[in-house]
C-alpha cells in the first residue's frame, strides 16, 4: 500500500480544521462564562427588588415606641414617638395591668391622637414615688399606610 504525498492543501486544510474546532471550543467556553453572567445578574436583580419592595412596605409604616424621659431631680415624662417613616393615625395608650404614674387627665387630653407624624413625639406628665413600680407595661395601638389596627407592647421602665 502506498501513503500519498501529503501537499499543501492538505496541511491548509488540517490547520483550518484545528482552527475552526478551536474556535467552536473557545464560544463553548465564552457561552458558559456568558451563561452563568447572566443568572448571577439575574439573581442580583431579585435581591435588589426584594430589598426595593421591603423598603417600600417600611415607607408606608409607623414605628411607635415608648419610654419614661427624667426632666431635673425629680420629674419624669413618658415620652411616645414615632420613629418610622409614615404618619401614624388615631394613636391610642393602652394599659393592661393600670396607669399608677402617667397623669390620666393628660392621656384622655392628649389620645386618641389624631397624627403622629414621623420622628415627632408627645410627652405625658409622670408622677413618680417611692412606691412607684419601676416597670410599666402599656400598649400602643394605631393605624397607619400599611394597615389599621397595629399593636406593640412596650415596657418602659423608670
Amino acid at each position: 500500500m502506498k501513503i500519498a504525498p501529503v501537499t499543501v492543501g492538505d496541511c491548509i486544510a488540517a490547520l483550518a480544521f484545528l482552527l475552526s474546532l478551536y474556535a467552536v471550543i473557545s464560544t463553548s467556553r465564552f457561552n458558559n462564562r456568558q451563561r452563568k453572567l447572566i443568572e448571577g445578574q439575574e439573581r442580583l436583580n431579585e435581591v435588589v427588588f426584594a430589598r426595593e419592595s421591603v423598603e417600600a412596605t417600611k415607607a408606608k409604616e409607623a414605628d411607635l415606641g415608648a419610654s419614661f424621659v427624667k426632666l431635673g431631680s425629680n420629674s419624669y415624662r413618658l415620652k411616645v414617638w414615632n420613629r418610622g417613616k409614615a404618619t401614624a393615625r388615631r394613636v391610642r395608650l393602652e394599659f393592661p395591668e393600670g396607669n399608677e404614674c402617667v397623669m390620666e387627665s393628660d392621656v384622655e387630653a392628649k389620645f386618641p391622637m389624631e397624627l403622629l407624624e414621623p420622628q415627632h413625639s408627645v410627652e405625658l406628665i409622670a408622677v413618680v414615688g417611692l412606691n412607684t413600680k419601676r416597670k410599666h407595661p402599656m400598649r400602643l395601638c394605631w393605624d397607619d399606610d400599611s394597615g389599621d389596627d397595629h399593636q406593640k407592647r412596650v415596657y418602659p421602665t423608670l
